[in-house]
Formats: structure tokens, C-alpha cells, sequence
């Protein structure tokens, strides 16, 4: 089956035509990359100056204040309920150990078993549980908590942030693409011709 050359000259035209269209097309894509690479550097940039200030600052505005409120709280009930009990707990042990301690030597020195001296075991618990509490309250005292870097409400307001930055540019990209319907025609309407 032969073609004319009529047929062959459109065919060659057409063929020129396509790959002249698939040049532009590559020529596009890659200042669409450039422009993708730029807008994300851009956007990088945007985060940092101006999205991390603000939500560095809306989180020592209104989650900080709960936060410490948060640890004050709970250094107080650690100081004054936890670290007593956990001082009369240790006390009354070491109370209990050296009763054992005084049982088995009288045992080892041929003396037998006799009563323990209530009053005696009373005193020696009273002064290991204040021991006990002043070294743990020490101990907890010079640990203050150190704050380091975000919490998960500056995590989340940055989440936030960059899912509105996002909005912004879907909403700039539907509105500045190239649709050709979407388009106004430059002349003006007129009437139908009757």
C-alpha cells in the first residue's frame, strides 16, 4: 500500500509538528521542576522566618502557663506526699534491719530471744524515716526539669501551619492554571445575528 506524496508531506509536517510540541512540553516540565524547586526552598524559608516564630510564640502564650502550672504540680505532690512516704517506707526497713541485726547478735552472743524494746525501734525509725526524707528531698531538689526544645503542641501548630501554607498555594495554583474554558473571551458579547 503506497501513500501519495501529498500524504507523505502532511505525514512529515504532522510528525514535525509533534516533535516540535514534545520539545516544548520537555522545556515546560523542566522550568515546572525549577519552579517546584524554588517554590519548596521558598517554602522552607517561609517556614522558618516566619511560621516557627509564630508558633514558638503562640505556644509561650497559651501552653507554656499549663505546662508549668503541669510541673509545679507535680513537683509539689512529689515533694510533699510521695518523697515522706517513700522516707517512712525506707525508715521503717531500716528500722526492721536493725532489729534483726540486734536479734541476731544476742542469738550469736548466747543471749536468746527477748522482747524488742518498742520505744528503742520507735526512735531509731523515727530517725532513719527523717534521714530517709532529707536525702531523698535533697536529691529531688537539685533536679529541676529541663525544657528542651518543642512539645506536642508546637508540633502540632506547626502541622497546622504548613497544612494552611499548603491551602494557600493549592488555592493560588487552581486559581493561575491554564484552563482554557475557565478563560474570558477578550471580545465582548453581541447579539446573535438574526
Amino acid at each position: 500500500m503506497s501513500v501519495s506524496r501529498k500524504r507523505k508531506k502532511e505525514l512529515r509536517k504532522l510528525q514535525n509538528q509533534a516533535n516540535q510540541l514534545w520539545e516544548a512540553q520537555q522545556v515546560l516540565v523542566g522550568e515546572a521542576a525549577s519552579v517546584a524547586r524554588e517554590a519548596s526552598k521558598q517554602l522552607g524559608h517561609f517556614g522558618r522566618e516566619q511560621v516557627k516564630p509564630q508558633v514558638q510564640a503562640g505556644y509561650q502564650q497559651y501552653a507554656a502557663p499549663y505546662v508549668d502550672r503541669g510541673v509545679k504540680a507535680s513537683k509539689h505532690l512529689l515533694e510533699n506526699n510521695i518523697v515522706p512516704a517513700a522516707g517512712a517506707v525506707v525508715g521503717s526497713a531500716l528500722s526492721v534491719w536493725d532489729a534483726a541485726n540486734d536479734t541476731r547478735a544476742r542469738l550469736a552472743s548466747g543471749k536468746g530471744l527477748s522482747m524488742p524494746d518498742a520505744a528503742k525501734y520507735s526512735k531509731k525509725m523515727d530517725k532513719y524515716t527523717k534521714e530517709a526524707t532529707k536525702a531523698m528531698s535533697a536529691k529531688l531538689a537539685g533536679r529541676t526539669p529541663q525544657r528542651q526544645g518543642m512539645g506536642a503542641g508546637g508540633v502540632i501548630a506547626l502541622i497546622l501551619g504548613v497544612a494552611a501554607a499548603l491551602g494557600v498555594l493549592y488555592a493560588a495554583w487552581q486559581t493561575l492554571r491554564a484552563d482554557d474554558e475557565l478563560w474570558v473571551a477578550d471580545d465582548p458579547l453581541r447579539a446573535p445575528d438574526a
